[in-house]
């Protein structure tokens, strides 16, 4: 009696944590400030005797805009909101930004079966800053009506999807600070640069001592020769 107990125990320890994974959520539930980034609305179905044929996500505030991935099967309704705090962007202020995002199946055929999950991909620009958490309310709509409000806290039973902040990358493009050992390695090859242009500097001058020196030979020569023909002329 006990044994069975304890199979039954660790049997529904496993089962919890499955249908807990299978909460709507928004991937990669961390995104760097003032990123352009893809975020994708994850769908599981929940329900064994129904399909998924319809989700609302309404966004939080200050998105600006967002582009969304054609889904095959399903239409997509974008409604927009006045923006508490206008955004400024390359093309200009914007006022208004993204209240929701509704995706419907067109047919029973195109809804999520029992079992099976669905990504709806979208586009956007990560607003506010790093530590902020960016919470994404959900309806989820099954075939039989039934309808899941996934807006609750992180511990409850339907949670909203969130998005932490996290500081934006350093895209100054600045060259990182030389390490200790770069710095001695640079030292050290600066002697070696300038002993290699002395050995040059120090080639050329003889080649041209050389040069001078054979001249001079060829103009001593020509004056021995010429004396000896004038004293023969005389």
């Amino acid at each position: 009696m006990l044994k069975t107990a304890l199979l039954t125990t660790a049997a529904l320890a496993l089962v919890v944590p499955a249908a807990a994974d299978a909460h709507v959520t928004v991937q990669p539930n961390t995104a760097a400030a003032g990123s352009f980034t893809r975020l994708d609305v994850r769908v599981p179905n929940e329900r064994d005797d129904a399909s998924t044929n319809k989700i609302v996500v309404q966004f939080p505030e200050g998105f600006a805009d967002a582009s969304f991935e054609a889904n095959p099967g399903w239409d997509i309704k974008v409604t927009k909101k006045k923006l508490a705090k206008p955004v400024q962007t390359d093309d200009g202020e914007v006022t208004e930004g993204v209240n929701t995002i509704t995706w419907t199946a067109k047919s029973a055929a195109d809804a999520i079966p029992p079992g099976g999950f669905e990504d709806f991909g979208l586009s956007v620009q990560i607003p506010g800053k790093a530590g902020d958490t960016l919470t994404f309310k959900a309806l989820q709509t099954y075939s039989n009506k039934e309808v899941v409000r996934w807006i609750g806290a992180e511990s409850s039973d339907n949670p909203a999807p969130t998005v932490s902040v996290t500081a934006a990358a350093d895209e100054s493009g600045a060259a990182p600070a030389a390490t200790p050992a770069a710095t001695q390695a640079a030292a050290t090859a600066t002697p070696a640069a300038s002993s290699s242009d002395d050995g040059g500097s120090s080639n050329g001058l003889a080649i041209v001592a050389l040069i001078v020196g054979a001249l001079g030979l060829i103009v001593g020569v020509f004056g021995v020769m010429s004396g000896r023909r004038a004293k023969s002329l005389a």
